[in-house]
Order: structure tokens, then sequence, then C-alpha cells
């Protein structure tokens, strides 16, 4: 193959010309009918309007709000805990061990999956049963 031969993935097709003529049939109105609103250059309606109906988005009620207040912690699980190498596990320990990637107002402990071995846990918070699992495995937080 030489440079010459290349051709795009796409075959192009020429724009089309409009208001050229009555002939080429898109003279006169150039497709775009008679008058009218969408005629007009620039125009058309924005997305959602309703023809001046009170469009659905505000007729809908307000539901729900974002808690400011509320404190965003890191999730962890006791697979995630069975990768650390570490017997002291803490928020600083799993960074470093690439295990989480960030830490946010601090760490909470989840319930879901097996804990293999005895492990010292430092945690902002846990959930019940990620406590009785750490506790039956040998250890306590």
């Amino acid at each position: 193959m030489k440079l010459g031969e290349l051709k795009p993935a796409v075959e192009k097709t020429n724009r089309t010309r409009v208001g050229r003529g009555v002939g080429s049939g898109l003279g006169k109105t150039s497709g775009k009918g008679h008058k009218g609103q969408k005629a007009r250059s620039g125009g058309g309606v924005r997305r959602g309007f309703e023809g001046g109906q009170t469009p659905l988005y505000r007729r809908l009620p307000k539901r729900g709000f974002t808690n400011i207040h509320a404190k965003k912690y890191t999730e962890v699980t006791l697979t995630m805990l069975n990768k650390s190498e570490s017997t002291d596990v803490s928020a600083e320990s799993l960074l470093k061990e690439k295990i989480i990637g960030k830490i946010n107002e601090g760490i909470v402990i989840l319930g879901t999956g097996k804990l293999d071995k005895k492990l010292n846990v430092k945690a902002k918070r846990f959930t019940n049963t990620a406590k009785e699992k750490i506790e039956a495995a040998g250890r306590k937080d």
C-alpha cells in the first residue's frame, strides 16, 4: 500500500447546497417550508420548551436535599483488609499499601466478606457485622 492509495474510512459526502434555484429541488424556501419560527435564521425552540405551557421540569415538585454536614467516609470491606500485609491496620497503612485510593473523613469498616487473619483495626466507624467478624477472628478493634 502506498501513501497515495489511502482512503478515508467513511466515504465523504458533499454538503447539500440549498437555495440554488428551483431545479435543484432545494430552491426558493430551501427545504424550510413556508414562514414560521423554524423557517427563520436562528429559529427553533430550546430543549424542554412546550410552546409556552409550563414545562414538565417546573410542574414536578422538588424532592430531597443534599446534607452539607454529612461526613463522607471511605468504605473498606473485610475482603480488602485480607489484602493488607500488616497486623495493625489503619487508614494510613491501607493508603500506603494502595488498598484504598484516598481517605475522606476517615474509614468505615463494612462486614462484607470473610476475615482470614487476626488484625488490629483502627477506624472511625465499624458496622455491627464487621465488629463481630473481627472479634471472631481473634482481635479487638
